[in-house]
Formats: structure tokens, C-alpha cells, sequence
């Protein structure tokens, strides 16, 4: 009861970020369940509570989605994450760190300058590219689609939407790896399953928050947040090699 206590409360808090800015669960839910559980399993907790929250984020925000976008993105998730197994297969996990931070800190000085996106397929499936090449090495696909929306300028309302259906459909290819793997087993489903209340209300609050915010705002915050994705990112790896 006291683990499941202490899940709940790192899921809330992470979830408080989702649902202010559609992204950051994994990045800030992982590294505090890992205080109290394996990483590997606050892994597996964070994949399965993004796959049961995404069923409900369909509906309730399909009017809001870009539905184009998230296609090709999905797409390109696809063929990019046994791209990024592979190269993990090849390089050291630390060394691949850093060139992720690199890459992520290459779309932040576009963000920062509002170089905006050309229309057209390609760099919707790009992203989605260089998302599943970042699952595969990192467990990470959301800087680039990230990147991607704000480079877009698209409105907050879709880019929060678009982003949150995107990670329960990476979710959900990450899926049937982890049951193959054996990783989820009877505790992990039902820690879970005790967080998802957590999940549910932390949303909430942060969808009230994001509904006070301006569209300078949001961007901002989502900006902050890929910026600490980076440094945190990189730095792990420089340790590594210190």
C-alpha cells in the first residue's frame, strides 16, 4: 500500500506537466518512481498509464487534433525506432546521450530563432523519423515531434492535443516489446492500475492551468521544458565520460 502510495504521488506530479503542456510524463514520472522501484519498472508503469489515459484522450480531444500530422509522425515513429535499436546495438548508450542532446539543442536554436517548418509531408514524417530513432536509442520520442509542433507555430490547444495522442501511440508500440520482453508482470500492471486515479486528476489540474495560459506562454513552458530534456540528457552522458 505504501509503494502504490508513493507511485501515485511522483504520477500526479508528473501528470500535473501533461496536462499543462502535453508532454513531459515519462521524463518527469521515470526518474522519480525510480526512487522506490526499478528503472525498468517505472518504465514499464509509465508506458502502460500512457496507454490507458491515450484511450480517453482520443475522444475527448479528437475535435482538437491534427489528424494529418500525427499520421505521418506515427508513420515515421515506426520505421524510426528499429532504426535507433539498432544503432544502440552499435554505440554506446552514453555516447548516443550526448548526440541526442546535441540534436535536441540544434531544434532548440531554430525554436528560439521561430525558424518555422515548410508545409508538405516531409517533415512531418522526418519527425516522426528521428521520434522512433529516439525511442529506440533512449526510450525518448518526444523532443522531435515536439519540435516539430512548436515549429509549426501551430495553435497550443492542437499542439498539447496532437502530442499527448502521440505518446500513447508510441506507447502502444512499445507495447508488445515489453509483454515479449516479460516485463509486465502482475506488480507492475497493478501499480499501474493504482496510479491511473493519480494520472486522471493530475491531468486535470494541469488542463485547468493550461487553460489560464496564453499562447507566449505555452510556448515558453514547452521551450523550458525541451531545453531541460537536453541538459539533462546531455550531462548524463558527459558523466559517463568524466
Amino acid at each position: 500500500m505504501m509503494l502504490a502510495l508513493v507511485i501515485s504521488a511522483a504520477v500526479f506530479g508528473a501528470a500535473v506537466l501533461r496536462g499543462l503542456t502535453g508532454f513531459g510524463f515519462a521524463l518527469a514520472a521515470v526518474p522519480a518512481m525510480s526512487f522506490v522501484v526499478s528503472p525498468a519498472r517505472a518504465v514499464c508503469i509509465a508506458i502502460v498509464l500512457q496507454c490507458l489515459v491515450g484511450l480517453r484522450d482520443v475522444v475527448t480531444m479528437r475535435a482538437l487534433l491534427d489528424r494529418k500530422a500525427l499520421g505521418l509522425l506515427s508513420i515515421g515513429a515506426l520505421l524510426g525506432t528499429p532504426l535507433g535499436v539498432l544503432a544502440l546495438t552499435q554505440l554506446s548508450a552514453d555516447a548516443m546521450r550526448v548526440v541526442l542532446a546535441l540534436v535536441v539543442g540544434a531544434g532548440l536554436i531554430a525554436l528560439i530563432a521561430r525558424v518555422e517548418l515548410a508545409p508538405g509531408r516531409g517533415p512531418a514524417l522526418g519527425a516522426g523519423v528521428l521520434s522512433g530513432l529516439f525511442s529506440g536509442l533512449a526510450a525518448m520520442p518526444g523532443p522531435p515531434a515536439i519540435a516539430y509542433f512548436l515549429g509549426r507555430a501551430a495553435p497550443a490547444v492542437t499542439t498539447r492535443a496532437s502530442l499527448m495522442v502521440f505518446f500513447f501511440l508510441t506507447s502502444l508500440m512499445a507495447l508488445p516489446g515489453l509483454i515479449l520482453a516479460d516485463r509486465l508482470d502482475t506488480d507492475t500492471t497493478l501499480l499501474a492500475a493504482s496510479a491511473f486515479p493519480a494520472l486522471l486528476l493530475g491531468t486535470w489540474v494541469g488542463g485547468r492551468a493550461f487553460a489560464r495560459m496564453g499562447e507566449g506562454t505555452y510556448r515558453t513552458a514547452a521551450i523550458a521544458l525541451l531545453a531541460l530534456t537536453a541538459v539533462a540528457t546531455g550531462l548524463k552522458g558527459v558523466a559517463a565520460f568524466i
